[in-house]
């Protein structure tokens, strides 16, 4: 079914996809932080760090429930 979109409505999508752009932004920003202070906090060894970052990727998964992520690239 095909709509038509007013000037009001334009308007109103446009608003809501910045919206959304904003929370995927910063739900990103938020994963990317939580691996960054995994990667270089001082009082984990290296294997720590990797277990750190592989909790938190456990967690996403868990959270959105995935069991793989998409876009892998050998």
């Amino acid at each position: 079914m095909a709509t038509s979109v007013t000037v009001g409505n334009s308007y109103l999508v446009r608003a809501v996809a910045a919206e959304m752009s904003i929370g995927v932004e910063n739900a990103v920003e938020c994963w990317l932080s939580q691996i960054d202070r995994a990667l270089t906090d001082v009082h984990l060894t290296t294997l720590g760090r990797l277990n750190a970052v592989n909790e938190i990727l456990d967690k996403y998964k868990r959270l959105t429930g995935k069991t793989q992520l998409a876009c892998r690239r050998a």
